[in-house]
């Protein structure tokens, strides 16, 4: 068992309209979507899991494992019981169980939130501490602009490692494979990290936004969510940009419900999260054919999936059960994160990784970190700076075009670029 006992109170507050200006401004912990959700209340911390590679297990099955010490002895005083009140973690899970990245889950002071019309507040400390005060919403600081170039994998070896896949893929080394590029640059070392958060959240609102130990993006993909027994994903896998004007977004829009190697390319990922999640459901539906999900710059081809949890999974067992989807990896997952960690010149970390929050009873939401980018610490040095990563990939395929899939990831830039711009 856990050698901590948690407290946690969560009170009903007037209705909150920016919850961005009660989180930390350096380090923010945030999930939102169309402006509801949970932010951490200053940058208290009351407990952290943070898991390293190598020992020896899963590392998502460490973190499930862990919260459920955390959570099990627990006093809980909630008279709300709306998802996200109570005890809750901030999470966000390496993508690669080999990555140099810790994946972590955080236990913050004090959450605030506001869902369906109400808000409150959640004040949680160990049962040998007073609660902490409650920090003050703070101002946001002046407006800041980070630039971000090539990294590792510049645009002409992307489109080399493109060519590498379907050369393999045409061997029957595997089906598919999710090959990803990175910019790296630098912002201000006080740069207020709000605004990079409510920029993604207003200019994305269908998005989950989230801030998680200087992992910041919106991601249109949902791994998981579990509620009062019930499960539901959102499968993402089939890209193409928008268009100029009304008809040439009707053009656009009807090339990807038609196209062959982008419906060839949604089926391996639907198919995959059925079968994860089918072992841990009574009952399984997903849509019998994809939509075209409409975001501000690209389209998707999207498929809900939703069922109804017949064992003990919590969100948290779900997402280890899942992740990586083929939608990230690729098809067979084996072989396909070996391509990836051959072909791909970095460590993509907690990108395409999972990121959300869990209570107390398990029940949670979980996104794939898409559109993201990984902020470090400021450099102690005469600028002061903080290096940025941002990464953005495209599913490989046969039939597959290089010079398209830049383009693709060239659009999955976009939102991250123009926030930090």
């Amino acid at each position: 068992m856990s050698s901590i006992r948690l407290v946690a109170q969560t009170r009903e507050i007037p209705p909150v309209d920016d919850l961005l200006s009660h989180t930390s401004a350096s380090q923010p912990l945030a999930w939102l979507r169309r402006s509801e959700g949970i932010v951490a209340a200053g940058d208290g911390i009351v407990a952290s899991v943070r898991i390293p590679a190598g020992r020896g297990r899963k590392r998502s099955e460490i973190v499930a494992d862990a919260w459920r010490e955390i959570a099990a002895p627990a006093e809980i005083d909630d008279p709300l019981d709306l998802p996200g009140t109570g005890l809750v973690a901030f999470g966000a899970l390496t993508f690669d169980e080999d990555s140099s990245a810790d994946s972590i889950l955080i236990v913050p002071e004090t959450v605030i939130g506001r869902r369906d019309g109400r808000s409150w507040i959640t004040r949680i400390r160990t049962a040998d501490q007073d609660f902490a005060p409650v920090p003050d919403a703070v101002a946001y600081a002046t407006h800041w602009a980070g630039r971000v170039g090539p990294g590792a994998q510049t645009p002409q070896g992307y489109q080399d490692a493109v060519r590498l896949a379907l050369a393999e893929i045409a061997d029957g080394a595997y089906s598919k494979v999710v090959l990803a590029r990175d910019l790296t640059g630098t912002v201000p070392g006080d740069a207020d990290l709000r605004r990079l958060v409510r920029a993604l959240s207003t200019g994305y609102p269908d998005t989950w936004t989230f801030a998680v130990d200087g992992l910041i993006g919106a991601s249109p993909e949902t791994l998981v969510t579990a509620h009062a027994r019930t499960v539901t994903a959102r499968v993402l896998a089939g890209t193409t940009g928008r268009g100029a004007d009304p008809a040439e977004d009707a053009e656009a829009s009807a090339a990807l419900a038609a196209s062959a190697k982008d419906l060839d390319e949604h089926s391996y990922a639907v198919r995959s999260v059925l079968a994860t999640l089918q072992p841990h459901t009574r009952t399984l539906t997903a849509s019998p054919q994809p939509f075209v999900l409409e975001l501000p710059n690209l389209f998707h081809l999207a498929t809900d999936v939703a069922g109804e949890l017949d064992d003990g999974a919590s969100s948290l067992d779900l997402v280890g059960a899942m992740h990586p989807t083929a939608a990230v990896a690729g098809t067979p997952t084996d072989a396909a994160i070996a391509a990836i960690r051959r072909i791909e010149p970095f460590d993509r970390g907690r990108y395409a990784g999972p990121v959300g929050w869990i209570d107390a009873s398990g029940d949670g939401e979980w996104a794939i970190a898409l559109r993201c980018a990984q902020f470090g610490p400021a450099v102690h040095d005469a600028s002061g700076a903080r290096r940025v990563t941002a990464y953005a990939g495209a599913g490989i395929v046969a039939g597959s075009d290089p010079e398209s899939e830049l383009l693709e990831t060239r659009v999955k830039f976009r939102p991250l670029v123009d926030a930090l711009a």
